[in-house]
């Protein structure tokens, strides 16, 4: 063994793979067999993959590289066959799978829970395995004994700490008990044991080749201990990454006093810990011979560590010489929001590869950001090779099998349905096309509020309803029973819960039903079948029952620790690393983005198991120090010949402050350069030019085109809003409700009219029938919970008004003798038609012509200014015989409104009431002047040619149904001068807010629509 370990450290200015490669070539190189029979232990894979990825670019043809291993590699011992794996040793027992010790633990956590009168679903239980499986490894790494835990006293910690810590400690209890079964360790166990073999190996017979521990820098003690061996074997070496040499002594020794608190967000103290475990101190480290591929001066390295100086000694950068003090090479660039941050990114690294043979990356702990980043260069046709890859629930056949997950915990409810039926993988291929189109007479039919639950409700939904809804039904219900159906059926069950191996079962046949090969094809695929292989086979070691509810969750939760990585690649010259990949590897312009404060450093993720203050006692790192590991990732990626550091002001929900680091370099230099042209250029790529807004459209098709027919309700429209008349009359455009939507106002109208068309047509209105008609309606709706609960002592009080007020009415002589009834008259070359909710007469034939309103009725004031006139219409249609069967003079006319009134809900409200001044319409003129309004409207737009102008008297339109259509954000103010009313939606229910028109009085918007 050597007296004098040999340790080194690449400084931050040189890119870290390729110094150690071209080190490494010029030592070992002239022989390649003797280059090829050594080894370099890496601290993960993505290390190998840089550190080889520097062999190539310096061999100048043929190479045989070195045994590249990681020491966090399950299979440690495989790798490095016999220089790990003595043949006198004792053969160590497998590790445990990952996947099988989290649901081992879930199970244990979801049993102690039970047990302790606090419950929690698989979902949870996964969830809180996790976070258990790392407080796990950090026991075994750090090498605490989990008898310890005993050690700690609970009275020193909060409540909830002490039954958290209570819970762990029968947990960690039954841990050991459950691996000694199985016949299996810990796979950090295992780790720890391979490397202090190899250590005593190579301690007792030093290997006849040569061995480098490179880039580690963040260890627990057997790796200390296996780096002290290396450091000192006659042929070892041990090559740090970014060790500050220079630093002086007083801010060493402050990192981790002998007294007090270590500091533990600065990114040399890893690097010091290492160090002292390995009884190197940092004197004896040397600096690595050899330099990289970069041009980056040594003045960055030594700006670099001024600036991670401790916060105690930032008050000598007022001392230091300027050179020290500044970066050249490191520009910065702020940005609005995130989105023009990713943009201005994707053209810096655009305009980067400009240059032949230039290399840039982008550097970020942002997943959204490198993900926007990555779609913005695709507009070039750039694929970035993305080092992190992308999670499995990201990707199609994760997104598939959640697709499946949701369809099942939300019992086939429409959005969850559809979203599955419309997944790129189902029925991919030549059949895609035609499969498409009748799941869009699928969605179509599915429109509206949910249907019952599960496979039975929707087929029931698709064999009834009534008008257009029927026939949208109809033409969906032959695909729904003959395709859709037949693929479901197996995952429809009536249990609650399943065993995981059973569910997991039946969601590899849905999937396979759905999309064939399609699902388990590729990289993605492949690591989906493997999931969803081992949760079938270890799934009965979990929690012994997963419920539907938590299938999502728990599937979630399992994709998303799977990284999928495509194995080609992507383009040659353009990166995006995470930070370890940056640590290690260099490019001629990285570009460091999210500068914020939360995403770089992250927010220290709370443990949920272990309080600071048991970690404390126990001899555990501070959750601090993962901002100290970012700190050194971020000081490594300053030592790239271009950098450029970006931010945005904001995120997605507020204001962002910037990043610790990013204030350090700005408080050091004085202020970091700033580049402007990758805003402008973002800015501009996308402008569109001098907009050029709509003006108001005002059609005027040809007289002999124009419709000679209209309905009683459609009247307001075409005097208030012509071009929304146009629109639904002439271009036969209809809005579509949203698939599984609450009920809005016109499908409560439509559910009432049939309530009260069913008690007139089976009850003859008996009054005493009514409630429980309306009853059964809310058992049947499909709402919200909540929307049902606030609706549903509203109707049914106003349902019982409607009851007592007709008992009353049929008490003085008048009878109900039709519900629901359409009628038709022609008028001078005009066809007039209508629906009346209800008519009853009066024992000398006189009519009276009801409307249910939902809302409040039109205003006596609307109907004076020719508003509104849809009773009046009706009671003309009746007068001129156009309801079969029913003769009479139209005598009352009242609306039944189901709002609030004076004292209750429920009231009833004339048209022609005349108001204290006199103004009014009264019941003998209202069918005159309603014919009078309607020959004047018909005279100008229906066998006129006048323009059918949008928005003419804004404040009676309130409806927005063909706003977009209209353009009306383009035009609306700069020819109009009247305020729009607030939108609402369709049906009668109309609020009474006023508004000004500079041409018409203040009137009440009139209720339009079906009524209710």
């Amino acid at each position: 063994m050597s007296a004098r370990p040999n340790v080194f450290s690449i400084p931050p200015h040189r890119g870290f793979a390729d110094a150690l490669a071209v080190g490494l070539l010029t030592r070992h190189g002239r022989d390649p067999m003797r280059l090829a029979r050594g080894a370099i232990l890496l601290p993960n894979e993505r290390a190998v993959r840089a550190v080889r990825d520097g062999f190539v670019r310096h061999s100048d043809g043929g190479l045989l590289l070195p045994r590249l291993v990681s020491i966090g590699d399950p299979a440690l011992d495989d790798r490095l066959g016999a220089l790990f794996d003595p043949l006198d040793e004792a053969t160590l027992r497998p590790a445990i799978d990952p996947l099988r010790r989290q649901l081992i633990l879930a199970r244990l956590i979801a049993d102690v829970r039970r047990q302790a009168g606090a419950p929690v679903d698989a979902g949870e239980a996964m969830r809180l395995a996790a976070d258990l499986a790392r407080t796990l490894d950090q026991l075994i790494v750090a090498e605490v004994p989990i008898t310890r835990l005993g050690d700690v006293v609970p009275e020193a910690l909060a409540v909830h700490w002490q039954a958290s810590l209570a819970l762990l400690d029968l947990i960690l209890m039954q841990w050991p008990e459950a691996l000694e079964r199985l016949g299996m360790i810990d796979l950090a166990a295992r780790r720890n044991a391979l490397i202090d073999r190899a250590a005593r190996g190579w301690a007792a017979r030093p290997p006849a080749t040569w061995i480098a521990a490179a880039g580690i820098s963040a260890a627990g003690p057997a790796v200390a201990r296996l780096l002290r061996c290396v450091a000192r074997l006659p042929d070892g070496m041990v090559v740090l990454a970014g060790l500050d040499r220079a630093m002086v002594e007083e801010q060493w020794a402050a990192l981790k006093p002998e007294e007090g608190r270590a500091i533990e967000t600065h990114p040399q103290l890893a690097l010091k810990r290492l160090l002292e475990a390995m009884g190197v101190a940092r004197g004896e480290v040397r600096l690595w011979p050899r330099g990289g591929a970069g041009r980056t001066p040594a003045a960055r390295s030594r700006a670099i560590g001024h600036a991670m100086a401790p916060a105690e000694f930032t008050d000598r950068w007022r001392d230091l010489p300027p050179r020290d003090r500044q970066l050249p090479g490191v520009r910065a660039a702020e940005f609005a929001a995130p989105a023009a941050e990713a943009q201005a990114i994707a053209l810096a690294l655009r305009e980067a590869i400009e240059v032949p043979g230039v290399t840039a990356a982008l550097v970020t702990p942002d997943r959204g950001l490198a993900a926007r980043v990555s779609a913005h260069l695709r507009r070039w046709g750039i694929d970035a090779d993305d080092s992190a890859g992308r999670p499995l629930s990201q990707l199609a056949p994760g997104t598939l099998l959640l697709a499946i997950a949701d369809a099942l915990a939300e019992d086939f409810a429409p959005v969850a349905l559809l979203t599955l039926l419309k997944h790129p993988l189902v029925r991919a291929g030549e059949e895609r096309g035609g499969w498409l189109e009748q799941v869009r007479t699928l969605d179509r039919a599915l429109r509206g509020p949910r249907p019952a639950p599960g496979l039975a409700g929707i087929g029931h939904y698709l064999a009834s309803g009534d008008g257009w809804q029927a026939r949208d039904r109809e033409k969906a219900l032959p695909f729904w029973r003959e395709e859709v159906l037949p693929l479901l059926t197996p995952l429809a069950t009536q249990a609650e819960s399943l065993p995981i191996g059973a569910l997991f079962a039946q969601l590899r046949e849905a999937a396979t039903a759905l999309a064939g090969d399609a699902a388990w094809s590729r990289t993605a695929g492949r690591a989906a079948a493997e999931l969803v292989g081992a949760l079938e086979e270890s799934g009965g070691e979990g929690p012994a029952m997963l419920s539907r509810a938590s299938l999502p969750a728990f599937l979630r939760a399992v994709l998303d620790a799977i990284a999928v990585r495509p194995p080609q690649g992507g383009h040659p010259r353009i990166f995006i690393w995470g930070l370890i990949e940056a640590r290690l590897q260099r490019a001629d312009l990285v570009i460091v983005g999210g500068l914020n404060e939360g995403i770089w450093p992250a927010l220290p993720a709370p443990d949920p198991w272990l309080a600071p203050a048991i970690r404390a006692a126990l001899g555990l790192p501070g959750l601090e120090e993962r901002i100290g590991i970012q700190a050194q990732d971020f000081a490594a990626v300053l030592g790239a010949p271009k950098v450029l550091l970006t931010r945005s002001r904001r995120d997605a929900r507020a204001p962002a402050i910037a990043s610790r680091f990013w204030l350090r370099l700005e408080a050091m230099t004085g202020g970091l350069r700033r580049v402007r042209r990758f805003g402008r250029w973002a800015q501009a790529i996308d402008h569109g030019g001098v907009p050029a807004p709509a003006e108001r459209p005002a059609p005027r098709p040809p007289i002999a085109d124009r419709p000679r027919q209209i309905a009683v309700t459609k009247l307001d429209r075409l005097k208030a809003d012509p071009f929304a008349f146009y629109a639904d009359a002439m271009l036969k455009l209809k809005s579509w409700d949203a698939v599984d939507a609450d009920p809005s106002p016109a499908w409560r109208g439509t559910a009432v009219h049939a309530i009260l068309d069913a008690w007139y047509r089976e009850d003859d209105c008996d009054p005493d029938r009514l409630r429980a008609r309306a009853e059964a309606l809310l058992r049947d709706v499909g709402a919200h919970p909540v929307l049902r609960a606030l609706w549903a002592p509203r109707l049914l009080e106003a349902i019982d008004w409607i009851a007592a007020y007709s008992a009353e009415r049929a008490a003085e002589g008048r009878k109900p003798i039709a519900a629901e009834v359409k009628g038709s008259i022609d008028l001078d070359g005009l066809r007039l038609f209508g629906t009346a909710d209800r008519i009853d007469r009066w024992p000398d034939g006189r009519l009276a012509i009801i409307d249910y309103k939902t809302g409040k009725p039109p205003s006596t004031r609307a109907v004076e200014q020719g508003y509104s006139m849809q009773l009046g219409l009706l009671g003309l249609i009746a007068e001129m015989g156009g309801f079969a069967g029913i003769g009479g003079t139209p005598a009352e006319f009242e609306y039944w409104s189901l709002a609030s009134g004076k004292d209750t809900l429920g009231y009833m409200a004339s048209p022609n009431k005349i108001d204290k001044q006199g103004r009014g319409v009264p019941a003998e003129e209202f069918t005159a002047r309603a014919r009078r309004v309607l020959e004047e409207a018909a005279r100008r737009w229906l066998t006129g040619d006048a323009p059918f102008t949008a928005k003419l008297h804004p404040e009676l339109a309130p409806y927005g149904d063909y706003d977009q259509l209209m353009r009306l954000d383009e035009w609306y103010g700069r020819g109009t001068q009247s305020p729009l009313p607030h939108a609402g939606g369709v049906g009668g229910g109309a609020s009474e807010t006023r508004a000004t028109s500079s041409n018409s009085p203040p009137l009440t918007p009139p209720a339009s629509g079906r009524g209710i």
